[in-house]
């Protein structure tokens, strides 16, 4: 696995929305597009260094540490 730029976890955003949550990752690292994910959708598994998936619960609330992916 290649070296990614910038910041590539942010454990501080479990509990908070995620349009909260992709705003402050992509403010935090410009290097990547952040987007919610659905917990238990079906995602492909390859690995992007521009690519950080935010997984929340129906609700809305970040539920897993968001990391480069």
């Amino acid at each position: 696995m290649s070296e990614c730029k910038g910041k590539s976890s942010w454990p501080e955003l479990v509990g908070v929305e995620g349009p909260v949550a992709v705003a402050t990752i992509e403010r935090e690292n410009p290097y990547v597009d952040a987007e919610t994910v659905l917990k238990g959708s079906i995602v492909t598994t390859d690995f992007r260094c521009d690519r950080v998936r935010v997984w929340v619960t129906k609700e809305g609330i970040v539920y897993q540490a968001p990391t480069i992916g």
